[in-house]
């Protein structure tokens, strides 16, 4: 049985995902040595010199446009840009800043009354790792040797002889049957969660990890911050997951690949996103709320470029993630129009010239973050289908009085779209669009709207100036 997560604030979070090094560069005094221009093409190597600095100055824009919750990638001392191959655990990366600069910025976060989780990337190491070096250079009778699975006596590269992670000779992985290894990776949990009073995790690839570790670890987390908030990088099916000793939630990518397949592929219809989305609720049951729901991130390609920069496309995905339930993640840039295909180009660094900015994608994606903000049926609200007919998608959100109906056309252009209200749990005289201003009127217990276009979205509330709420 699923039981719901404790992480209530979740439910009323709308998370802003950020690759440090590619945000903003807020002191140069840290870059590394060599910084390609900010602005070029991001490769496997390049450092493009993004720091916690610059993450500091930019958090009253985050605040501005309504964001509440940081996912920071990784921050940790390590050798890539990614930051992914851990060198040390207890030490913010230099590139980034210090643990003052870390600690300083967390601050920040909870004083705009924003919060933050870090990502925990514990499967593996980096080959810079203290414990990993040990071993390169004594072999067996390094005390670390048994820290990591090796089919010999000494480390050799040609071929790889030690486990890995994806086989990637930088990325030893953990041996997690070693005790050592558990409580080390423990205290390093415990240390940030106490020390830094983040306000959760986001764990890297932990289907790699026993998972029983996992449960342990959740406990040691949660006594100290029982709000703590724990996602899983799941890309699968994410039920063992969430059954209340494990993880609150997961990044709901099942969830991005059915919004790709509906709103920008076509490869499925209104019935078939029916069906699947209703078979995910199910999955998640009362953890639904608390999923962390994504169009993009630093691991695939930006929604606009996955829509192939159509704009409408890329809109009633947005429409879809804003007000679905589960809290919504804003890969960093897509709020302006951002493009990208996958690793390494969808970690381009931030556009900060407005000039450059895609005005409309900003417009949609700020007036969808306040909607969602100003009524509470979006984000702890049911959710129930009203319509689905070929490529139209109709659902309400509803949380005591406060009602929303949002209308989905993935398809061609319809004369008019009859929605029955006649089985709504409430329902009201006429409603108005948030983008438009139009209004539309229940007719019979029908909400009818005339000259719906193709790809085209309406989120609508009900018009308190005319309308009596009338309940069915």
């Amino acid at each position: 049985m699923i039981i719901k997560s404790k992480s209530s604030w979740v439910e009323d979070a709308i998370f802003y995902q950020i690759f440090p090094d590619r945000f903003y560069n807020g002191n140069f005094r840290n870059d590394p040595s060599s910084v390609a221009k900010w602005g070029s093409l991001p490769t496997r190597d390049n450092f493009f010199g993004g720091d916690l600095e610059g993450l500091k100055k930019k958090l009253p824009y985050l605040k501005e446009i309504g964001i509440n919750a940081v996912y920071l990638n990784p921050i940790f001392k390590a050798g890539t840009n990614h930051k992914y191959d851990t060198w040390d655990y207890y030490e913010v990366d230099p590139m980034f800043g210090s643990k003052g600069d870390l600690l300083n910025l967390i601050k920040e976060v909870h004083k705009l009354k924003m919060k933050i989780i870090l990502d925990g990337v514990f499967n593996h190491c980096g080959d810079g790792f203290w414990a990993f070096r040990d071993v390169k250079e004594k072999g067996m009778c390094s005390s670390y040797y048994n820290w990591f699975t090796i089919n010999g006596n000494n480390i050799s590269e040609k071929p790889i002889n030690y486990q890995t992670a994806g086989g990637a000779k930088y990325l030893p992985k953990f041996n997690y049957n070693n005790k050592l290894v558990r409580e080390y990776i423990l205290k390093v949990a415990e240390y940030w969660t106490k020390e830094a009073k983040i306000d959760g995790w986001r764990i890297d690839i932990p289907w790699k990890v026993p998972r029983d570790f996992w449960q342990i670890f959740r406990k040691k987390v949660k006594k100290i911050n029982p709000d703590a908030y724990i996602v899983g990088e799941i890309w699968r099916d994410a039920s063992p997951w969430i059954e209340g000793d494990t993880f609150d939630g997961v990044m709901n990518y099942r969830l991005r690949d059915l919004v790709i397949d509906f709103f920008i592929k076509d490869n499925i219809d209104a019935e078939d996103f029916d069906y699947e989305l209703l078979y995910l609720r199910e999955l998640h049951d009362l953890n639904a709320y608390v999923m962390l729901n994504l169009l993009s991130s630093h691991d695939v390609p930006r929604i606009l470029t996955a829509a192939n920069n159509n704009i409408k496309r890329l809109k009633i995905s947005v429409v879809f993630l804003m007000t679905y339930i589960g809290a919504p993640m804003i890969y960093y840039g897509d709020e302006i129009g951002m493009t990208g295909e996958n690793d390494p180009d969808c970690r381009r660094t931030m556009i900060w010239d407005k000039s450059l900015w895609n005005k409309e994608i900003n417009n949609i994606y700020r007036k969808l973050i306040r909607f969602r903000m100003e009524h509470e049926s979006l984000r702890s609200g049911s959710f129930k289908t009203l319509l689905v007919f070929n490529r139209l998608y109709v659902y309400q959100r509803l949380k005591g009085s406060d009602a929303v109906i949002v209308v989905l056309n993935a398809g061609e252009k319809q004369d008019k779209v009859t929605v029955p209200l006649k089985n709504s749990a409430i329902f009201y005289e006429s409603w108005v669009d948030l983008f438009t201003k139009n209004k539309y009127k229940v007719v019979g217990n029908c909400l009818e709207i005339k000259n719906v276009s193709k790809l085209s979205a309406f989120v609508l509330k009900p018009d308190n100036t005319e309308s009596k709420n009338c309940v069915a």
